[in-house]
């Protein structure tokens, strides 16, 4: 039976958790989580089924995760985790990442916490969805499709700090 031109399109959602540190300076958080996840997926593979869990956590946590799976004992910004076998159906993955990297860097880089902090979780989620940068063209075609992303959002090229224009729509 074809499916009724009423029907509700496949959603994809977002699941934020609070695992560690105070992430209360930035306002709106899960709002712009939720909005930079869902840029992502429209924007690399359009409207999915399924779900992101998005870990809010601390560098220490950060710093152990990474080292068990990464063999890289050290604090990084986001950490993504594809979902593997035996996850609950429809989940694409895990986002994890450490608040006073995101803080640091954000600093360092001249921009409000609020578009780094996007800028990664559409980064995260482009991972998730199998994006990578292991070579420079993979790199580049990753980075052209955040700041794609970034650029709808209202957020400069992390790459440059310029706001881009001329995008695809």
């Amino acid at each position: 039976m074809p499916a009724s031109p009423n029907a509700a399109k496949p959603v994809f959602e977002v699941e934020i958790v609070e695992d560690d540190g105070d992430w209360s300076q930035i306002s709106d958080l899960d709002h712009l989580i939720e909005t930079a996840a869902q840029a992502a997926v429209a924007a690399a593979e359009g409207q999915i089924p399924g779900f992101v869990s998005v870990a809010l956590s601390s560098d220490a946590i950060v710093t152990d995760l990474n080292g068990r799976f990464r063999g890289k004992p050290k604090p990084t910004n986001v950490l993504s985790f594809p979902a593997g076998d035996g996850a609950p159906d429809g989940q694409i993955g895990d986002i994890i990442l450490g608040l006073e990297t995101v803080e640091r860097e954000a600093a360092e880089q001249g921009v409000p916490i609020a578009h780094h902090l996007q800028h990664l979780v559409v980064h995260g989620v482009l991972h998730l969805l199998g994006y990578d940068h292991e070579t420079t063209a993979d790199a580049e075609r990753m980075e052209a499709i955040e700041i794609d992303i970034l650029s709808k959002l209202g957020i400069a090229n992390p790459y440059t700090g310029e706001l881009e224009t001329g995008t695809s729509e």
